[in-house]
């Protein structure tokens, strides 16, 4: 009886603290989403870890040949691991797919970073902490290269500077039009890989970067001023600290990005022997090497761990990166005097060869009837009512009145925006949980797990997902199962820029909610969403134009002529440039006039978070 008698105040103890735990909203979503995300994140994890310790078919035939084994598909083994890192058949086979390829991927992430970081941040620190001229249309022309999918601003590379020197001898735009025929190692290889990924990536940098020196309290900066500190002093001492999260947060998100690209090193990588974890990934998968694969995929995970860790020891409990108090203050804007016309015109230069001419590039290759040769322009790829013919595929009608393309067109759409919408929303939850739960064990756990996906390369998450449908019947080829993927992938954009945005928010605005009775809905959409609105519109609209333009992610899980992407990959495999340029260009104006609505209607865009005033 006694047991019983004291189990009672126990249960009850317990029972209490329960309740008053959950009472609090913060803690709701923080263990609502961490349970979530272990479920969507882990599983898949293991999933990998199985795979690269399977034997698969074509990889059993290759083992029992060379060691005299008698494997079979389905054992488990370290062959694969001992295969790509063990050097278990040759040095040359390891150095091959492994080891030099490893190599070249951590060197031209890290290139790629830094030219994202220097080109992002010094654009967004000239529009919102200088008074350069035209703010406007540098902020809304800068997004143009992360808008378009970065594989065609390799073929816009490749276009330009292909010669008959080098590869297929295939003569581009340069040496046509001067004669001119740049080395080898500038038109294949690290170099033009690293300049197209940190161009692609450069506006992400820009946007988180920039909505954080937009958001910041300009009290802290004319402090220092009025204490006679120096521009540079407050720029290194009190400027780049505080932007220092998000700084991080793009290193990280560009980093694993570029580890993970495929198509940019396949177009102006492969053809000059440049082999990264990727592309040879690839080629195990199309071999049926799976295994192998898998093994590549656990090493980039690691490497995204890693980053990982670095950045939530840098963001930790012991540091505060709040910016935004309930105090205001006025932006005081260097002048650059008569650096200002100098530093306008060569960003003029700049945003017209990364963001308007290859838009120009892709209007005038959809128009050309001979690929190359502008004296042969036509509307037929757009206007035409009747079946384009001369290819081995059957092409359809033009453009515009071509079923298949506005079919696909659809589905992107359709697509992109369910994405868009549970990522967007998730974010910010994730980002006020997170922030009101910083130096917990439960936060740490919940921001890991949230990008953790993002560390998975978008084909082998493709893969295991495809693997998962092979079991759960009723989600494969479905939209479902693309919702599934594509929200899970890219959440850790909303959800890095609704944490940032968290972070900057001092405490005392909500308590003062609090005291005058505002409910945490009312507090969330009547005074926390509205300060930071414009980094939060970010967190849907970075998902969106990922799911309009992404290729790698869905094309394992869906037809070609399922998603607009898919299609247009299925017309440029077919050789007809023309259709899959012009698609191209429909899904840059298809986003760019999403951006221009959601400006109308909510004062808010894809780079509102920096300025353009």
């Amino acid at each position: 009886m006694k047991k019983n008698e004291s189990d009672g105040p126990i249960s009850g103890n317990l029972l209490y603290r329960l309740k008053s735990y959950f009472a609090v909203q913060a803690n709701v979503l923080i263990v609502f989403f961490a349970v979530l995300l272990l479920v969507l994140t882990i599983y898949p994890m293991f999933s990998v870890l199985r795979s690269a310790l399977t034997v698969g078919k074509m990889d059993s035939m290759m083992y029992n040949s060379l060691f005299g084994l008698k494997l079979k598909p389905g054992n488990l083994t370290l062959l694969n691991f001992q295969m790509l890192l063990g050097n278990a058949y040759t040095s040359e086979y390891s150095t091959s797919y492994f080891w030099s390829p490893l190599l070249n991927s951590l060197c031209m992430s890290a290139l790629a970073s830094l030219i994202a970081i220097l080109l992002g941040g010094t654009v967004a620190f000239l529009i919102t902490r200088t008074d350069i001229y035209c703010k406007k249309f540098f902020s809304s022309v800068f997004i143009f290269p992360y808008i378009m999918p970065s594989w065609t601003l390799a073929l816009v590379w490749k276009n330009v500077f292909a010669n008959s020197t080098v590869g297929t001898g295939v003569v581009g735009m340069l040496e046509s039009l001067t004669g001119l025929c740049v080395p080898p190692w500038f038109v294949y290889g690290i170099f033009p890989c690293s300049i197209v990924m940190g161009i692609h990536y450069a506006p992400f940098a820009y946007i988180l970067i920039g909505g954080t020196l937009r958001n910041m309290d300009a009290n802290l900066e004319e402090a220092a001023t009025i204490l006679q500190a120096d521009r540079m002093r407050i720029l290194f001492k009190i400027t780049i600290p505080i932007v220092m999260p998000a700084l991080f947060s793009t290193v990280l998100l560009v980093f694993s990005s570029t580890m993970a690209s495929y198509a940019v090193p396949v177009f102006v990588g492969s053809p000059g022997n440049f082999f990264v974890l990727s592309t040879r990934l690839s080629s195990l998968y199309n071999s049926t090497y799976s295994g192998q694969a898998f093994v590549m995929t656990i090493v980039l995970i690691l490497f995204g761990v890693l980053l990982l860790g670095i950045n939530q020891r840098f963001t930790g409990k012991r540091k505060s990166f709040t910016t935004v108090t309930g105090k205001s203050g006025q932006v005081s804007y260097i002048r650059i005097g008569k650096a200002n016309v100098v530093i306008t015109v060569l960003l003029v230069i700049l945003l017209f060869l990364i963001s308007i001419f290859p838009i120009i590039s892709f209007a005038l290759e959809s128009l050309c009837e001979t690929q190359g040769n502008y004296s042969t322009l036509t509307l037929k790829y757009w206007l035409s009512r009747e079946n384009i013919g001369g290819y081995a595929v059957n092409v359809g009608n033009g453009i515009l009145f071509n079923k298949s393309i506005w079919s696909a067109l659809g589905g992107s759409l359709t697509l992109s925006l369910i994405v868009s919408l549970i990522v967007g929303t998730c974010g910010v939850l994730i980002g006020y949980a997170v922030a009101r739960k910083r130096g917990t064990k439960l936060a740490s756990l919940v921001s890991g797990l949230a990008f953790f996906p993002y560390l998975v390369p978008s084909m082998a998450f493709g893969a295991i997902f495809l693997a998962v449908s092979s079991r759960l019947t009723f989600l494969r080829g479905t939209l479902l199962l693309l919702v599934i993927v594509g929200s899970i992938k890219y959440l850790p954009f909303a959800s890095r820029s609704g944490t940032n945005s968290m972070m900057q928010l001092s405490g005392e605005i909500e308590e003062a909610a609090v005291i005058v009775g505002a409910s945490w809905p009312r507090r969330m959409m009547r005074i926390l969403f509205p300060i930071q609105k414009s980094s939060f519109i970010s967190g849907y609209l970075l998902p969106f134009v990922s799911c309009m333009r992404e290729l790698s992610l869905f094309i394992l899980l869906t037809t070609s002529r399922t998603l607009i992407t898919t299609l247009l990959s299925y017309f440029d495999e077919k050789a007809v440039s023309q259709m899959s340029n012009g698609i191209n260009l429909l899904i840059v104006i298809i986003v760019l006039l999403v951006n221009f609505i959601i400006n109308k209607l909510t004062g808010a865009s894809i780079d509102k978070g920096v300025g353009g005033n």
